[in-house]
This record gives structure tokens, C-alpha cells and sequence, in this order.
């Protein structure tokens, strides 16, 4: 990722769209301090651990002045098609997805919309996965159907956030009207783009002191999103409040019109398809797979092939846990029936019969078995890598997650931090409770157990005891990532500090052995102190590594001596030094201060 070319003197480093700011500093190689306070200077606040753009970076650099140039790194991205309809499809209800920073009253809009109370019971107010379900808006027969997306906000979950907006019609970016955008805004605004869907700001948190739609309008523009309010203008903002119910009628009048706009529609006499939105398994029931029907419809007892899984449906229920006896497109469902769970972002198709759901699951299984060989790592990695050798010390997990969604997120957020001294080693993971497996793995490859949102049962919770495996739970996704970090970070060496304490130039040499030495002369600088470390100097250059073993004043021992005043000293070194007139003795502490990423 970084190289020089002939004819340009400054260093090119690749950056990606979206890069943190950790690791931007990392790749300039100043301290995050630095940059983060040259982001502040330009009016951006962003933390360690959030992203900013490339152009963001771009300007940043060259406000410090260094001799470095960033360049947008190419990325090949495998575009997922649109399914294409014939002349028969029908209408169906648009696909929403819900963005924005975290703390923006992204959930609690959407819990506004549905009557629930979901975010009072997220982990830390913060949406973990995907969720999906649908409301009716309007009266009676005129009520519609529109399909929302929960997607989470946090930093971890950029990958979901991105699939989030893959599958979607409409992207409603919520923004606090009192605060502003945020990095993660402009990610979300990146990802509608990327996925050339409509963009719908809301203007949340309209009620409280501060809120300023003026300036949201101006921010928006200088990202190159216009409020239709204004002339040329083509982005709807709707002004509402979760915690009042104000605006969100308007809100949801304002999807159905751009629904309307855009003619959504799909086709219901081909066999069903869509995409896998969460994947868990659960005791009782076993694999369970939340899932978005985009084409057909989805029945009981339909042959399912996800990837390299297959089902016959055994049970189909609405988001909301209610059976249902078929799905239409744009309809959010829940499938058992898996022989194990599918990955998050498989695409699901029906296909005629067991015979080919097995063949066609088991051709996908055996190609992504081949591939997974395959490494893609740009050139700072591989440098990394090279250069690594056996030097870095690597700290071994396991990852168990409730959904193959968080699982993904877990471990590229916990790679994230692997650096040239340390890394992580996820040696085992997978979706649901914590297994005896697990706990074997663990105590075998010396790994420490990270369950997210996952149970322990009690007697493998006593087997891990025995075994002395440390497992740690969470449901807070940055608690588990600050805790692996800190381990991570013991296994960085100590970094080394001395400090001078005092001189002493040589005057007379009283005694010389092959590991002792007795001289004389005077302190010119700080003070003297036995006993202490010390190096022997003469003519800038390093003689010797000794230690002061005695001081003395006149006749008399002494634990100390100042500038300015004479005194004898007695050194041991482990080789005979040569010491002669004018040579200096310096004294210095040596103390070892933990590092941490």
C-alpha cells in the first residue's frame, strides 16, 4: 500500500473510501493525538475508532505538512444484480432501511412507527443486527404495506449497514437535528449511493432545545444532498420527533410517495427468492434464519437453498413470531427447517425438490470450500505479514455469536486492531451457546472465549472453570472489542524509559580488575546515588554497562553526592573496563511502562 514513484518525491500511501482515524495515523506514522487534533482544528470531531472519508483525509494530511500523498485505493466490488421483473409483476410494498449515527434516535423513531419498545431493551441502546418488519399505514382498505430495516449504527457494524442498504428501496437517513451529521452519516449516505437508492432525510429530535433544521439543510447541501425546499432540490426532509410522535404520519406519507414515484414492483408467479438477513440457531427449534423475500412467494414445505445450506420449510412466521401461510415480495419472514444455519447475505432461492436443494447446496458448499483459499490482502498487509515473521505475539480467540451477522462484525472489528507486534487469532467461531467443543478448543490453543449475546450452560460453564478457560460475555459490541484490546495490549513489550540522574568526569584511577573498578573525580551534572545503573562515555561514544556499587566522601561511605563536589565511586561490570583520565560516568534510571493499543 505504500511506495514511491520516480518522478514524485512524496511518499503514496492508499487509503480506502472510508479509513479510522487510528489507522490513518498508524499508516502516516503520528501519533492519533496529533491527528485527531488537527480534525478538531478543521471542525471535525471524530474519536480513534471512527471513520472518516477519504477526502476528509485527503485535506487533514495536508494541513500537517507531511510528506506523504494519499491515493484512493481501487476496490473490485462484486455488484449484486437487480432481479430483473417481466411485464407481469405487480406492485409490492418498498424496502426501507433505517441509517445513521449512533445516539441519533434511530430506533426510537423506528419504535415510534410500530408502537414498540424495543430500544429501552438494546444492549446499551444500540441496534446489534438487522431487524426487520412491517407496518400498515392509512385506513382501512387503503392501508399499505411498508417493510422497514433496523440497521445497526454502531462503528463494528459497518458490514451489515452496507448489506442493510444492498437490499433496500429507500434509505431514511436520521439525523438529530441538534447535533448534526456525523461520520457515520456520511457513511450512510455513502452506502444509499453505492446502492442507487432514494435518499429521505429525517430531522429527528425536533422537540429538544438547540434543534436546527437551517443548518441541516446547509450540511446536507455541502455533501451534495439538496432539500427539495429548495430550487433544483430533490431530497424530501422531514422534520419529526420519536419521543413526541411528531411528523412521522408525514414521514411514512412521504415513503408511499416516493414508492409511487418509483413503481416498485415484482414478480409472484416465479419461484420465490431473496436474501438471508440474520442466521441463528436456537435450542428447541435449531437453525433459524431471518430472511427477505424479494420475488415470488414463499411457502410452507418449499425447498430452500442458501448458500451452502439447503431447508424444507418447516415453519414460516412474520418477524413478529406469528405463522404465516405465505410471503410476498418485499416481505420479511422467519424460516426453520435448515440442516444448519445459512450465512448472513446468502442469496435463498426455491428450487422444485430435496434432490436438488442437496445437489445445488452441496456444488455452492464445495466452491466456497476452494475459494476460501484465496487471500485478498492489499500490499501494506502483505508487508505486514513479511515482515511479522516470528516476532509478533498473537493473542488466540473464540468468537461465538447469536447471529452470523454479529459474528462477521466481531471478528473484523477485533482485526481491525492487529498491528506489526500483535494480533488476534480467531482459532474457532460460530453462531449460538457457548459448546464443550468451544471449551476443549480454548483450553487446547491457550484462547480466551468471547460470547456475544450468547448463553453459557451451566455445566459447561463448570467445565471451563475446571479447565481454568476464561469466557467472557457480552452484549455490548465495543465492551467486547475495549476487552480484547486490553488483552491485546499485555502482549505488547514494555516501552524501555531512562532517565539521567548525574555525571561524574574520571580524575584518578585508584583500582582496575577484570569486574571492578575504584576511581575518583568530579560531579558535573544532577547528582549521584548508589546503587545505580550507569554507562561508562568517552568521546560520545558507549564504553561499557556498569553498576555503581559504593560512593564515598572523603573517608566516609556515602548513599549520595551533588553537583559540583568530588567523591570515589566503586562499579562492577560483567568485562574489564579500560578506564582512563577524562572519561564520564553516566548514572541513569531504567523503569518499564506498559504500552496499550
Amino acid at each position: 500500500m505504500v511506495d514511491k514513484t520516480d518522478t514524485e518525491q512524496q511518499t503514496i500511501i492508499e487509503v480506502e473510501d472510508m479509513i479510522t482515524v487510528g489507522t490513518l495515523a498508524e499508516r502516516l506514522s503520528i501519533p492519533v493525538t496529533r491527528l485527531i487534533g488537527e480534525l478538531m482544528k478543521n471542525g471535525v470531531m471524530a474519536t480513534v475508532n471512527e471513520r472518516i472519508d477519504f477526502d476528509t483525509a485527503q485535506i487533514i494530511v495536508g494541513e500537517l505538512g507531511l510528506d506523504f500523498e494519499l491515493k484512493r485505493q481501487e476496490v473490485v466490488e462484486v455488484v449484486r444484480e437487480k432481479i430483473a421483473n417481466s411485464d407481469h409483476a405487480t406492485s409490492r410494498p418498498p424496502v426501507v432501511a433505517v441509517m445513521g449515527h449512533v445516539d441519533h434516535g434511530k430506533t426510537s423513531l423506528l419504535d415510534a412507527i410500530r408502537g414498540a419498545q424495543v430500544a429501552k431493551g438494546e444492549a446499551g441502546g444500540i441496534t446489534q443486527h438487522i431487524s426487520a418488519y412491517q407496518v400498515d399505514h392509512g385506513e382501512g382498505d387503503k392501508a399499505r404495506k411498508i417493510t422497514f430495516l433496523d440497521t445497526p449504527g454502531h462503528e463494528a457494524f459497518a458490514a451489515i449497514r452496507e448489506h442493510g442498504a444492498l437490499l433496500t428501496d429507500i434509505v431514511i437517513i436520521v439525523v438529530a437535528a441538534d447535533d448534526g451529521i456525523k461520520p457515520q452519516t456520511l457513511e450512510a449516505i455513502r452506502f444509499a449511493r453505492k446502492a442507487n437508492v432514494k435518499i429521505i432525510v429525517a430531522a429527528n429530535k425536533m422537540d429538544k432545545e438547540g434543534a436546527d433544521v437551517n443548518r441541516l439543510y446547509s450540511q446536507l447541501s455541502e455533501h451534495g444532498l439538496m432539500w427539495d425546499g429548495w430550487a433544483g432540490g430533490d431530497t424530501p426532509v422531514q422534520e419529526v420527533s420519536a419521543k413526541t410522535g411528531a411528523g412521522i404520519p408525514e414521514l411514512l406519507d412521504m415513503i408511499l410517495l416516493v414508492t409511487d414515484v418509483e413503481e416498485l414492483k415484482a414478480d409472484t408467479d416465479v419461484p420465490a427468492r431473496g436474501l438471508i438477513i440474520e442466521a441463528h440457531v436456537e435450542q428447541g427449534r435449531g437453525p433459524v434464519a431471518h430472511a427477505l423475500v424479494e420475488a415470488g412467494v414463499l411457502k410452507p414445505g418449499d425447498f430452500v437453498v442458501a448458500g451452502g445450506v439447503y431447508a424444507k420449510v418447516r415453519n414460516l412466521e412474520s418477524t413478529a413470531g406469528k405463522p404465516i401461510t405465505e410471503a410476498l415480495p418485499s416481505t420479511p419472514v422467519v424460516i426453520t427447517g435448515f440442516k444448519q444455519a445459512p450465512e448472513f447475505g446468502d442469496e435463498f432461492t426455491v428450487v422444485k425438490d430435496e434432490k436438488v436443494a442437496r445437489t445445488q447446496s452441496i456444488a455452492t458448499a464445495t466452491g466456497k470450500a476452494a475459494g476460501g483459499n484465496k487471500l485478498d490482502i492489499n500490499s501494506t498487509e502483505l508487508i505486514r505479514m513479511i515482515n511479522r515473521n516470528n516476532q509478533v505475539n498473537e493473542l488466540n480467540v473464540i468468537i461465538k455469536a447469536d447471529v452470523q451477522g454479529s459474528l462477521t462484525s466481531v471478528i473484523e472489528s477485533l482485526k481491525v486492531m492487529d498491528t506489526d507486534e500483535v494480533a488476534i487469532s480467531v482459532v474457532g467461531s460460530g453462531i449460538g451457546a457457548i459448546t464443550e467443543n468451544d471449551v476443549y478448543m480454548a483450553h487446547s490453543s491457550n484462547a480466551i472465549i468471547y460470547g456475544f449475546n450468547v448463553s453459557v450452560p451451566n455445566g459447561i460453564r463448570q467445565h471451563a472453570n475446571r479447565d481454568k478457560v476464561s469466557m467472557r460475555l457480552y452484549k455490548v459490541i465495543y465492551e467486547l472489542i475495549d476487552d480484547a484490546k486490553e488483552e491485546l495490549s499485555k502482549l505488547l513489550a514494555p516501552e524501555i524509559k531512562e532517565t539521567e540522574m548525574g555525571r561524574l568526569v574520571v580524575k584518578g584511577i585508584f583500582k582496575t580488575t577484570k569486574t571492578e573498578v575504584i576511581c575518583g573525580g568530579e560531579v558535573t551534572k544532577g547528582k549521584l546515588v548508589a546503587p545505580a545503573l550507569a554507562r561508562v562515555i568517552r568521546d560520545k561514544q558507549k564504553l561499557a554497562d556498569v553498576e555503581i556499587t559504593a560512593l564515598r566522601r572523603g573517608p566516609q561511605e556515602t548513599k549520595e553526592v551533588f553537583e559540583g563536589e568530588m567523591c570515589g565511586m566503586s562499579f562492577a561490570s560483567t568485562s574489564k573496563v579500560d578506564l582512563v583520565e577524562g572519561d564520564h560516568i553516566e548514572l541513569y534510571t531504567r523503569e518499564t511502562i506498559e504500552r496499550h493499543l
